[in-house]
């Protein structure tokens, strides 16, 4: 409301943006990061990734990455660059499985990785170490690749390892970052921090061509000024993390409920029988993460409360219940 009282230059030439930017260096102990602010995550990726990108090149990422999965080929189509996306069993990247794509490859004749992109958390709920971060870097950056994290969760990250941003970022090698804003309370807003402002050359351009350039960018700025004051941005996620790991606890005793991995995050990967699909959509909804395997993701935020957590579980506590008593009855009768 204060942004919106008097008038102000646009295009982020307005003292809040000015504010935020420095917060968010301050954030990142990078007093030479270039900032750049964005309406969404797509968007931030988009263009953090044609900043560095030329089109004969190519992303190396995790198949489950938001990406190469949920951007509806954004990235391939606003860079004009190929994704290589490489299975993982966890949704991270080791130097391991890079490895054999670096060297790869016959000249002109095939596409030259020039980025390798992660995700913090993953979106299978995984968390990288500060540790392993720094070893993939090593081998990014001794291959003169660029190292990528779309830091759309960097804040729960953070707030699982007890660690500060520029601890995962910065002081470990990466090269580009996006923080997410919108997953961690805002209402709309990315940024996209180049901590090696240098690649940033382009990104004003490409922001502009994406459709990202806010006129009235003080009203993301303002917002990203709250979020970066008296570690709003942590307790926020802390918030967020710590209903996740209730839920888990909350479902540990409910029968056929299996979580398929630890609880790192704000989310919760459970495999359910898959005749409880159906019921648990009807009373509330969510997208499955793999219908065919029947499995689940239930993702906490900043705003669940313990009485959420409580209520929830009991509905799935009852509607699995029920399901048994059903199948129950069912087996017997064919019997």
């Amino acid at each position: 409301m204060a942004a919106n009282v008097g008038d102000s230059m646009p295009y982020g030439a307005d003292p809040w943006t000015a504010r935020a930017m420095e917060k968010v260096r301050a954030l990142f102990d990078s007093p030479s990061a270039e900032v750049l602010f964005t309406y969404g995550g797509t968007g931030a990726n988009v263009v953090a990734l044609q900043s560095v990108l030329a089109p004969h090149e190519a992303v190396i990422c995790p198949a489950t990455a938001h990406i190469n999965t949920d951007e509806c080929g954004a990235a391939e189509r606003f860079t004009g660059a190929k994704l290589i996306d490489v299975p993982t069993s966890d949704g991270k990247l080791t130097p391991g499985d890079i490895a054999p794509l670096l060297d790869a490859g016959h000249g002109e004749h095939n596409v030259r990785p020039a980025v390798v992109a992660i995700s913090q958390v993953t979106e299978l709920g995984t968390v990288y170490t500060a540790d392993e971060i720094a070893e993939l870097a090593e081998v990014v950056h001794g291959h003169g690749l660029l190292l990528f994290v779309d830091g759309a969760r960097l804040a729960n990250a953070a707030a699982h390892l007890a660690s500060s941003p520029a601890q995962l970022t910065t002081d470990v090698g990466a090269d580009v970052v996006t923080l997410g804003g919108t997953k961690n309370g805002l209402l709309y807003g990315e940024a996209i921090v180049f901590l090696r402002p240098e690649l940033a050359h382009r990104a004003r351009f490409a922001r502009k061509q994406a459709g990202q350039l806010a006129s009235k960018m003080r009203f993301i700025a303002a917002q990203f000024e709250a979020l970066l004051t008296d570690d709003l941005w942590l307790n926020s996620a802390v918030q967020a993390n710590a209903m996740a790991a209730q839920l888990h606890v909350a479902l540990s005793d409910v029968p056929n409920i299996e979580v398929l991995r630890p609880v790192q995050a704000n989310s919760i990967f459970a495999r359910i029988p898959p005749e409880l699909l159906g019921p648990l959509q009807e009373w509330s909804f969510f997208w499955p993460w793999d219908a065919h395997s029947s499995t689940v993701r239930w993702m906490t935020s900043f705003a669940t409360t313990g009485e959420d957590v409580v209520r929830f579980a009991a509905g799935v506590r009852h509607l699995a219940s029920a399901q048994g008593r059903t199948t129950a009855v069912t087996s017997r009768e064919g019997s």
